[in-house]
Protein backbone atom coordinates (compact mmCIF):
# COMPACT_ATOMS: atom_id res chain seq x y z
CA UNK A 1 0.00 0.00 0.00
CA UNK A 2 1.61 3.61 -0.93
CA UNK A 3 1.92 6.14 1.70
CA UNK A 4 3.81 9.43 2.09
CA UNK A 5 4.74 11.07 5.61
CA UNK A 6 6.34 14.12 6.68
CA UNK A 7 7.62 14.31 10.36
CA UNK A 8 7.85 18.04 11.74
CA UNK A 9 9.66 19.12 8.35
CA UNK A 10 10.77 22.32 8.69
CA UNK A 11 12.66 24.73 5.81
CA UNK A 12 14.08 27.93 7.32
CA UNK A 13 16.17 30.57 5.17
CA UNK A 14 17.51 33.21 7.81
CA UNK A 15 14.69 34.20 9.97
CA UNK A 16 12.28 33.37 7.76
CA UNK A 17 10.10 29.86 7.72
CA UNK A 18 9.22 28.73 4.37
CA UNK A 19 7.68 25.66 5.97
CA UNK A 20 7.64 25.22 9.88
CA UNK A 21 6.76 21.89 11.65
CA UNK A 22 4.56 20.09 9.13
CA UNK A 23 3.47 16.56 9.31
CA UNK A 24 0.67 14.57 8.40
CA UNK A 25 0.58 10.78 6.83
CA UNK A 26 -1.41 9.23 3.83
CA UNK A 27 -2.02 5.76 3.15
CA UNK A 28 -3.54 3.66 -0.03
CA UNK A 29 -4.85 5.28 -3.19
CA UNK A 30 -6.73 8.26 -3.77
CA UNK A 31 -5.65 11.78 -3.98
CA UNK A 32 -4.56 14.56 -1.36
CA UNK A 33 -5.26 18.37 -2.32
CA UNK A 34 -2.11 20.33 -0.58
CA UNK A 35 -3.86 24.07 -0.97
CA UNK A 36 -2.71 26.95 -0.01
CA UNK A 37 -2.02 30.85 -1.97
CA UNK A 38 1.37 31.49 -3.98
CA UNK A 39 4.09 31.45 -1.20
CA UNK A 40 2.25 29.82 1.50
CA UNK A 41 5.43 26.81 1.39
CA UNK A 42 2.89 24.27 -0.94
CA UNK A 43 6.11 23.73 -3.32
CA UNK A 44 8.72 23.77 -0.70
CA UNK A 45 6.96 20.49 0.90
CA UNK A 46 6.97 18.48 -2.34
CA UNK A 47 10.67 19.30 -2.85
CA UNK A 48 11.73 17.96 0.51
CA UNK A 49 9.83 14.89 -0.04
CA UNK A 50 11.41 13.87 -3.86
CA UNK A 51 14.72 15.11 -2.53
CA UNK A 52 14.97 18.45 -4.64
CA UNK A 53 15.38 20.20 -1.62
CA UNK A 54 16.92 19.48 2.24
CA UNK A 55 14.92 20.00 5.62
CA UNK A 56 16.43 22.15 8.30
CA UNK A 57 14.88 19.72 10.41
CA UNK A 58 12.27 16.99 10.07
CA UNK A 59 12.18 13.84 7.94
CA UNK A 60 9.89 13.00 4.69
CA UNK A 61 9.12 9.14 4.73
CA UNK A 62 7.89 7.27 0.91
CA UNK A 63 6.52 3.87 1.42
CA UNK A 64 8.25 4.02 4.87
CA UNK A 65 11.35 4.84 3.53
CA UNK A 66 13.72 7.75 4.52
CA UNK A 67 14.17 9.92 1.52
CA UNK A 68 17.02 11.69 3.35
CA UNK A 69 18.62 7.96 4.15
CA UNK A 70 18.21 6.27 1.27
CA UNK A 71 16.66 8.51 -1.57
CA UNK A 72 16.84 5.69 -4.43
CA UNK A 73 14.62 3.27 -2.96
CA UNK A 74 12.34 5.80 -1.58
CA UNK A 75 11.90 7.23 -4.81
CA UNK A 76 11.65 4.34 -6.96
CA UNK A 77 8.36 3.85 -6.71
CA UNK A 78 7.22 7.75 -7.14
CA UNK A 79 6.58 9.99 -10.45
CA UNK A 80 6.72 13.58 -9.95
CA UNK A 81 5.99 17.02 -11.93
CA UNK A 82 7.57 20.02 -9.82
CA UNK A 83 7.50 23.49 -10.84
CA UNK A 84 5.92 23.18 -14.39
CA UNK A 85 9.19 21.34 -15.94
CA UNK A 86 8.29 21.18 -19.60
CA UNK A 87 10.70 18.60 -22.52
CA UNK A 88 13.00 20.16 -24.70
CA UNK A 89 11.02 22.15 -27.84
CA UNK A 90 13.47 19.84 -30.11
CA UNK A 91 12.82 16.59 -28.92
CA UNK A 92 9.75 15.01 -29.93
CA UNK A 93 7.39 13.50 -27.39
CA UNK A 94 8.68 10.37 -28.69
CA UNK A 95 12.05 11.67 -27.78
CA UNK A 96 11.45 13.03 -24.34
CA UNK A 97 10.11 9.97 -22.96
CA UNK A 98 12.67 7.60 -24.29
CA UNK A 99 15.04 10.00 -22.18
CA UNK A 100 13.01 9.46 -19.47
CA UNK A 101 12.97 6.17 -19.67
CA UNK A 102 16.98 5.77 -20.04
CA UNK A 103 17.27 7.85 -16.88
CA UNK A 104 14.87 5.31 -15.10
CA UNK A 105 16.71 2.39 -15.98
CA UNK A 106 14.47 1.18 -18.14
CA UNK A 107 14.99 -0.91 -21.92
CA UNK A 108 14.19 0.87 -25.28
CA UNK A 109 11.56 -2.05 -25.47
CA UNK A 110 9.77 -1.69 -21.56
CA UNK A 111 9.74 1.90 -22.93
CA UNK A 112 7.62 1.94 -26.27
CA UNK A 113 5.49 -0.41 -25.01
CA UNK A 114 4.81 1.80 -21.90
CA UNK A 115 4.06 4.51 -24.67
CA UNK A 116 1.62 3.30 -26.00
CA UNK A 117 -0.28 2.62 -22.98
CA UNK A 118 0.28 5.97 -22.15
CA UNK A 119 -0.83 7.06 -25.44
CA UNK A 120 -4.32 5.85 -24.89
CA UNK A 121 -4.55 6.07 -20.99
CA UNK A 122 -4.06 10.33 -21.35
CA UNK A 123 -5.10 11.15 -24.80
CA UNK A 124 -1.45 12.03 -25.84
CA UNK A 125 -0.21 14.43 -28.81
CA UNK A 126 0.88 13.07 -32.12
CA UNK A 127 4.28 11.20 -30.79
CA UNK A 128 6.33 12.49 -33.53
CA UNK A 129 5.70 16.11 -33.20
CA UNK A 130 7.87 18.63 -31.37
CA UNK A 131 6.99 19.43 -28.13
CA UNK A 132 7.93 23.17 -29.11
CA UNK A 133 5.03 22.97 -31.54
CA UNK A 134 2.76 21.64 -29.25
CA UNK A 135 -0.46 23.74 -26.62
CA UNK A 136 0.65 23.80 -23.56
CA UNK A 137 -1.99 21.60 -22.43
CA UNK A 138 -0.23 18.94 -24.69
CA UNK A 139 3.23 19.36 -23.31
CA UNK A 140 1.67 18.86 -19.80
CA UNK A 141 0.54 15.53 -21.07
CA UNK A 142 3.40 14.25 -22.43
CA UNK A 143 5.52 15.65 -18.67
CA UNK A 144 2.42 13.27 -16.70
CA UNK A 145 3.38 10.86 -19.28
CA UNK A 146 7.09 11.06 -18.02
CA UNK A 147 5.78 11.18 -14.60
CA UNK A 148 3.84 7.89 -15.29
CA UNK A 149 6.41 6.15 -17.31
CA UNK A 150 7.75 3.66 -14.81
CA UNK A 151 4.25 3.29 -13.40
CA UNK A 152 4.80 4.68 -10.04
CA UNK A 153 2.57 3.65 -7.19
CA UNK A 154 2.91 7.28 -6.11
CA UNK A 155 2.13 10.92 -8.01
CA UNK A 156 3.53 14.31 -6.85
CA UNK A 157 2.57 17.00 -8.76
CA UNK A 158 2.87 20.79 -8.04
CA UNK A 159 0.22 22.64 -9.53
CA UNK A 160 -0.88 20.43 -12.58
CA UNK A 161 -3.20 22.89 -14.36
CA UNK A 162 -1.39 26.07 -13.85
CA UNK A 163 -1.64 28.12 -17.16
CA UNK A 164 -3.70 25.77 -18.41
CA UNK A 165 -7.46 27.34 -20.72
CA UNK A 166 -10.56 25.94 -19.07
CA UNK A 167 -10.33 22.68 -21.87
CA UNK A 168 -7.09 21.30 -21.01
CA UNK A 169 -7.82 22.24 -17.36
CA UNK A 170 -10.88 19.78 -17.68
CA UNK A 171 -8.85 17.01 -19.50
CA UNK A 172 -5.58 16.93 -17.00
CA UNK A 173 -9.00 16.68 -14.18
CA UNK A 174 -10.17 13.79 -15.50
CA UNK A 175 -6.71 12.02 -16.03
CA UNK A 176 -6.52 12.61 -12.37
CA UNK A 177 -9.47 11.38 -11.61
CA UNK A 178 -8.96 7.93 -13.38
CA UNK A 179 -5.26 7.99 -11.75
CA UNK A 180 -6.20 8.38 -8.31
CA UNK A 181 -8.45 4.59 -8.24
CA UNK A 182 -5.09 2.93 -8.72
CA UNK A 183 -2.50 5.33 -7.15
CA UNK A 184 -1.70 7.71 -4.21
CA UNK A 185 -1.25 11.18 -5.66
CA UNK A 186 -0.32 14.34 -3.70
CA UNK A 187 -1.36 17.60 -5.68
CA UNK A 188 -0.74 21.07 -4.36
CA UNK A 189 -3.14 23.99 -5.89
CA UNK A 190 -4.09 27.54 -4.91
CA UNK A 191 -7.46 26.28 -7.01
CA UNK A 192 -10.01 25.53 -4.71
CA UNK A 193 -12.71 24.60 -7.22
CA UNK A 194 -9.45 21.77 -8.63
CA UNK A 195 -8.82 20.00 -4.73
CA UNK A 196 -12.88 19.71 -4.47
CA UNK A 197 -13.28 17.83 -7.78
CA UNK A 198 -10.33 16.16 -7.90
CA UNK A 199 -9.51 14.90 -4.00
CA UNK A 200 -10.65 12.92 -1.33
CA UNK A 201 -8.62 14.74 1.24
CA UNK A 202 -7.56 18.26 1.67
CA UNK A 203 -4.52 19.79 3.47
CA UNK A 204 -4.97 23.45 3.86
CA UNK A 205 -1.57 25.42 4.55
CA UNK A 206 -0.37 29.31 5.15
CA UNK A 207 2.33 30.97 6.37
CA UNK A 208 4.31 27.78 6.11
CA UNK A 209 1.92 26.03 8.63
CA UNK A 210 -0.31 22.99 8.25
CA UNK A 211 -3.83 24.39 9.15
CA UNK A 212 -5.76 21.37 8.59
CA UNK A 213 -5.65 18.30 7.54
CA UNK A 214 -9.21 16.13 7.05
CA UNK A 215 -11.45 14.88 4.15
CA UNK A 216 -13.15 17.54 1.60
CA UNK A 217 -16.54 16.41 3.06
CA UNK A 218 -15.89 16.84 6.63
CA UNK A 219 -14.46 20.06 6.34
CA UNK A 220 -17.38 21.66 4.67
CA UNK A 221 -19.69 20.03 6.96
CA UNK A 222 -17.32 20.92 9.92
CA UNK A 223 -17.41 25.08 9.23
CA UNK A 224 -20.97 24.59 8.49
CA UNK A 225 -22.14 23.43 11.70
CA UNK A 226 -22.86 27.42 13.23
CA UNK A 227 -24.94 28.57 10.02
CA UNK A 228 -28.37 27.17 9.48
CA UNK A 229 -30.15 28.01 5.71
CA UNK A 230 -33.75 28.64 5.78
CA UNK A 231 -35.96 28.74 2.40
CA UNK A 232 -39.30 29.98 2.60
CA UNK A 233 -42.03 29.56 0.20
CA UNK A 234 -41.99 33.49 -0.81
CA UNK A 235 -40.15 36.65 -0.01
CA UNK A 236 -39.80 37.97 3.58
CA UNK A 237 -38.40 41.52 4.43
CA UNK A 238 -34.91 41.25 5.63
CA UNK A 239 -36.30 43.65 8.59
CA UNK A 240 -38.94 40.89 10.01
CA UNK A 241 -35.70 39.12 11.17
CA UNK A 242 -34.91 41.24 14.20
CA UNK A 243 -37.34 38.75 15.80
CA UNK A 244 -34.18 36.87 15.59
CA UNK A 245 -32.27 39.12 18.05
CA UNK A 246 -30.57 37.69 21.01
CA UNK A 247 -31.19 34.51 18.97
CA UNK A 248 -28.86 34.50 15.67
CA UNK A 249 -25.40 36.24 15.25
CA UNK A 250 -26.21 37.22 11.93
CA UNK A 251 -28.95 36.78 8.97
CA UNK A 252 -27.74 37.15 5.35
CA UNK A 253 -29.68 37.49 2.30
CA UNK A 254 -28.80 34.60 -0.22
CA UNK A 255 -32.04 35.15 -2.84
CA UNK A 256 -35.26 36.48 -1.84
CA UNK A 257 -37.01 33.74 0.06
CA UNK A 258 -34.00 32.43 1.61
CA UNK A 259 -30.97 33.16 4.64
CA UNK A 260 -28.70 31.82 5.89
CA UNK A 261 -28.49 32.68 9.92
CA UNK A 262 -25.21 32.28 12.20
CA UNK A 263 -25.77 30.89 15.30
CA UNK A 264 -23.86 29.44 18.20
CA UNK A 265 -24.45 26.06 16.98
CA UNK A 266 -26.38 24.95 20.41
CA UNK A 267 -29.50 22.75 19.40
CA UNK A 268 -31.56 24.73 21.43
CA UNK A 269 -30.91 27.61 20.05
CA UNK A 270 -31.55 26.28 16.19
CA UNK A 271 -34.90 24.93 17.61
CA UNK A 272 -35.60 28.56 18.89
CA UNK A 273 -34.69 29.69 15.56
CA UNK A 274 -36.93 27.54 13.50
CA UNK A 275 -39.63 28.55 15.63
CA UNK A 276 -39.16 32.08 14.95
CA UNK A 277 -38.75 31.60 11.19
CA UNK A 278 -42.08 29.72 11.33
CA UNK A 279 -43.68 32.96 12.36
CA UNK A 280 -42.26 34.79 9.91
CA UNK A 281 -43.50 32.77 7.37
CA UNK A 282 -44.22 29.49 5.71
CA UNK A 283 -41.25 27.51 5.97
CA UNK A 284 -39.88 25.23 2.93
CA UNK A 285 -36.80 24.15 4.10
CA UNK A 286 -34.56 24.54 7.09
CA UNK A 287 -31.13 22.59 7.34
CA UNK A 288 -27.64 22.90 8.49
CA UNK A 289 -25.81 25.09 5.63
CA UNK A 290 -23.60 23.79 2.75
CA UNK A 291 -20.40 25.17 2.67
CA UNK A 292 -18.50 24.86 -0.42
CA UNK A 293 -14.73 24.34 0.47
CA UNK A 294 -13.75 28.03 -0.74
CA UNK A 295 -16.26 28.87 2.56
CA UNK A 296 -14.00 26.41 5.03
CA UNK A 297 -10.90 27.95 3.18
CA UNK A 298 -11.25 31.54 3.31
CA UNK A 299 -12.84 31.33 7.22
CA UNK A 300 -9.54 29.28 8.40
CA UNK A 301 -7.25 31.66 6.35
CA UNK A 302 -9.08 34.19 7.95
CA UNK A 303 -9.00 33.25 10.97
CA UNK A 304 -4.80 31.95 10.96
CA UNK A 305 -4.24 35.93 9.55
CA UNK A 306 -6.15 37.61 13.04
CA UNK A 307 -4.24 35.12 15.40
CA UNK A 308 -0.76 36.06 12.94
CA UNK A 309 -1.44 39.96 13.85
CA UNK A 310 -2.44 39.31 17.53
CA UNK A 311 1.10 36.84 17.64
CA UNK A 312 2.86 40.49 16.05
CA UNK A 313 1.02 42.56 18.67
CA UNK A 314 2.26 40.79 21.61
CA UNK A 315 5.70 40.17 20.57
CA UNK A 316 5.98 43.93 20.22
Amino acid sequence: MPSLEARHLTKRYGTFFALSDASFKFDGNGAIGYLGPNGAGKTTTLKMMTQLARPSSGEAFINGIDVQVDPKRALWEVGSVIESPEPYPWQTSTAALEMVGDLRGMSRAETRARTRELTTELDLPPMDRKTGKLSKGQRQRVVIASALLSDPSIIVLDEPTSGLDPAERIAIRNILLRLKKERLILMSSHLLSEVTEICDRAVFINQGKILLNDTVAAISSRYAETEVDVEFTGPVPVEKFVALSGLADGVNLIEPARFRITYDGRDETRVAILRKCIELGPVRTFAGATLTLEDAYMKLIGADSRSEKIASTQRR
